[in-house]
């Protein structure tokens, strides 16, 4: 009988050929999981304790706070194409850290079209940084004011606050700086972007960390409409969300960005209030990243 000698090195080759093919084919899979299906996705990142909003419609992509670390990035990476490197606006809805603090690594890993963003510089180190990233990239500022509309492909953004009026209650720093005209102290959470995202027939709101001043302003103010999809504000605290607001919207889903805390969010104050207006209420905490899907009249959780 004669007993072939196979060679140590042609068995390393083929091992290398084997894991090549194996590679190739993951990467093919994850390409064809990953290639846009003509809906609009809303995904609440589990960040933790802090908000990181992604929504998606084919090619684009919009941010809304990077939560309060690296984390982001994970959601990032499961939730946008791999070889899609860019995010067509970014959103800061106040400085805080536990909203403003990732968004320094998405953009030094992506390649970011816009950021809106709010000029007031609370001083902190965390948006020390955050100016240094945006401004040394070049990336174009958008400043956010009530009534401004803003249109990304077929998604559509109605601001509703900041409005003049709160700004005028601060001190100018520096008139011609977008990201720190206005210095401000330990109010942020008043001056948080606020917004209504319309997709076709479907909309969906999203206030930041607004506080319970906004809420009622925006229920007497200008028309906001019904929606059917909102982030609770502040992750559920007694500081947020108003029952004189939650009339006037009529949401049939909330989402709550929360995290382990000390202060027991989400109250058990907003909680039951959302559950007599019979709002299906997600919980990052709970169930991890929430993704609502819509084709712009039907909507569902993924």
């Amino acid at each position: 009988m004669n007993l072939v000698k196979i060679d140590k090195s042609d068995m390393q080759i083929w091992k290398y050929i084997f894991g090549v093919i194996i590679l190739a084919l993951s990467l093919i899979v994850i390409a064809i999981i990953q290639i846009p299906d003509g809906n609009l996705h809303i995904i609440a990142c589990n960040v933790g304790l802090g908000d990181a909003i992604l929504v998606t419609y084919g090619k684009t992509q919009i941010l809304t706070d990077g939560g309060p670390d690296k984390s982001v990035l994970s959601c990032l990476g499961k939730h946008v194409p791999f070889w899609d490197r860019d995010i067509e606006l970014v959103i800061s809805t106040h400085p805080d850290a536990d909203h403003s603090t990732g968004l320094v690594d998405v953009i030094k890993n992506y390649k970011v079209g816009e950021i809106l963003i709010n000029p007031v510089d609370p001083g902190t180190s965390v948006y020390e940084v955050l100016k240094n990233e945006v401004g040394g990239r070049g990336i174009p500022v958008v400043n956010p004011v009530e009534g401004m509309r803003l249109g990304v492909g077929m998604i559509y953004l109605d601001i509703f606050n900041p409005n003049e009026e709160l700004f005028g209650r601060l001190v100018v720093k520096n008139s011609n700086d977008k990201l720190a005209k206005y210095q401000i102290s330990d109010v942020t959470n008043l001056y948080s972007v606020v917004y209504k995202l319309s997709f076709k027939n479907f909309s969906g709101f999203f206030p930041g960390d607004a506080p319970p001043e906004v809420s009622d302003r925006l229920a007497s103010g200008q028309p906001v409409g019904t929606v059917n999809y909102i982030k609770i504000p502040h992750h559920g605290s007694v500081n947020g969300l108003t029952e004189n607001l939650l009339k006037v919207l009529m949401p049939k889903i909330a989402v709550i960005s929360v995290g382990k805390n000390p202060w027991n969010f989400p109250r058990p104050e907003i909680l039951d209030m959302l559950g007599r207006y019979g709002v299906k209420t997600l919980r990052t905490d709970e169930v991890g990243d929430v993704e609502v899907v819509t084709d712009g009249t039907k909507y569902w959780v993924k």
